[in-house]
């Protein structure tokens, strides 16, 4: 199918929100919410995942939609500075990690976690991806962010849905 065609007939916007109804219950978000607790144990960074169903048509650049909502959910707002974003907008298949300015880490490194990511989505595998992805995270702000006298966990565990 044609990109435009599915925009146009909408057929985007449904098949987002079938993903996120199908994938990403109650149950896996909670599981999510507690592996993310778990790890921030062991570093000072603070992740915070987002999953759009539907990116909205003000912004249809991932990335850029990214960067807004890092701003919005005020995940740069840490005594650290070490937020972590990593957004999902299942209408566009589109994965993006931001990191505030107190992460070290390389852009090289998110991408591969988007990579990978992205992978475990094409075969639908939405659970052992996710629980994949914060593990990777884990271990890239465990080198970037090396747990240290400050340890605040200032940011929701919870997935954030939107």
């Amino acid at each position: 199918m044609n990109s435009s065609w599915k925009k146009i007939t909408g057929y985007t916007a449904l098949h987002g929100h079938w993903l996120r109804r199908r994938h990403f219950d109650e149950e896996l978000l909670a599981h999510v919410a507690e592996r993310i607790k778990k790890s921030e144990q062991s570093h000072t960074g603070e992740l915070v995942l987002v999953v759009e169903a539907v990116m909205p048509s003000h912004e249809p650049d991932p990335t850029l939609r990214a960067l807004e909502v890092f701003g919005r959910l005020r995940i740069w707002d840490t005594p650290l500075n070490s937020g972590v974003l990593l957004y999902i907008a299942l209408d566009q298949r589109a994965i993006e990690i931001i990191a505030d300015r107190g992460i070290t880490a390389e852009n090289e490194q998110w991408q591969q976690v988007c990579t990978r990511l992205q992978q475990y989505f094409k075969r639908a595998d939405y659970i052992e991806g996710l629980f994949d992805a914060v593990d990777e995270i884990e271990r890239i702000l465990q080198i970037h962010a090396p747990v240290g006298d400050i340890q605040a966990d200032v940011l929701p565990n919870e997935p954030v849905i939107i």
